[in-house]
């Protein structure tokens, strides 16, 4: 098991500096920063000056090896509009993006099991039906439009929950400040949740529908039938647990994906997250902070999928005698 997280620190580490590499070298291309530094007013020769003493005009690698000097410290740049440090601009907005992926994934992780289960037990019931067809239009609608629907449903026409912000927060050791411990909080939190959710939760019902009903043709659920056990312990202690095998390492990736995806959920709501913060650093062409928002995020891909590799290791034996037999 050693072996095997080395391997996978190893792996995390040419990921990260792939990543960094690749943000790193799209600011070129996203504008000129002086423009939102100086202004118009300035005269070509005092913006070459701030040119040359930012380091713009170095070569590329001579930027990126002083810019990776810099991260391996901790130190992503300083953001152009809030002339403080581009990572601490991102960790003060990270608490309101994970509350939202956290929320989401409750909403997933409650719904899509039993669903996806009794969709696989009973097939042909119209319970059954239903929640398939709904799985399908959830896929094909885009979560913004979801977003949008909620909004004008809930928010404006039936006036049951708040549409933008995230209400009343209090402050969780000195630091995070949490919607969660304030009933105004969570009501701010349901309706992006739902819209975030709804990417995912399809998804996993049919991933787990279809898990299900492949392992409950197994020869060793045909034999636990026969040997008179219980349908609830078959399909909830032979079946459910070999489902929930893939549906971890599906689950990781996906975690990581709907941080990237808070983007749009978080426009929509006015939601003061990492997103929200992006479209408005890529507005502004500051590009610390986009090289910043996409190395954090990076990160939070490259750990999750770490931490269920780990875990899937864990729950699958098979893994870890791969591992041995390997080395």
């Amino acid at each position: 098991m050693l072996a095997f997280l080395i391997r996978r620190l190893v792996q995390a580490f040419v990921v990260m500096f792939v990543i960094s590499l690749i943000s790193f070298s799209i600011q070129d291309n996203l504008g000129d920063p002086l423009r939102e530094l100086v202004g118009q007013s300035v005269s070509e020769a005092e913006r070459q000056a701030l040119r040359d003493e930012l380091g713009l005009n170095d070569p590329f690698l001579t930027q990126y090896w002083r810019f990776a000097k810099n991260a391996v410290q901790g130190d992503l740049g300083t953001s152009y509009f809030f002339k403080e440090p581009a990572l601490d601009v991102i960790l003060k907005k990270l608490p309101a993006t994970l509350e939202l992926v956290f929320g989401a994934t409750l909403i997933i992780v409650f719904l899509s099991v039993p669903l996806g289960v009794y969709a696989a037990i009973k097939p042909n019931t119209l319970l059954a039906k239903a929640v398939m067809g709904f799985s399908i239009v959830g896929i094909s609608i885009p979560v913004f439009l979801t977003a949008i629907m909620l909004v004008y449903v809930f928010a404006i026409e039936l006036g049951w929950a708040p549409s933008y912000g995230r209400g009343e927060l209090v402050h969780v050791m000195g630091y995070w400040e949490s919607g969660f411990f304030t009933a105004d909080g969570l009501a701010h939190l349901i309706l992006p949740s739902i819209a975030l959710s709804s990417i995912m939760l399809p998804l996993f019902i049919r991933l787990i529908r279809a898990e299900m009903m492949e392992v409950l043709q197994s020869e060793y659920v045909k034999f636990a039938w026969a040997k008179g056990i219980s349908p609830k312990r078959i399909y909830f202690l032979h079946a459910l647990k070999n489902t929930m095998l893939p549906v971890i390492t599906v689950g990781g990736v996906q975690i990581g994906t709907m941080v990237a995806y808070t983007i749009l959920t978080e426009t929509v709501f006015q939601w003061p997250g990492m997103g929200f913060l992006f479209l408005e650093a890529v507005n502004r062409v500051d590009t610390p902070l986009i090289v910043a928002y996409l190395i954090v995020v990076g990160a939070i891909f490259v750990v999750t999928n770490t931490i269920v590799d780990l875990i899937y290791g864990l729950v699958n034996p098979t893994v870890k005698l791969t591992g041995k037999q390997s080395h």
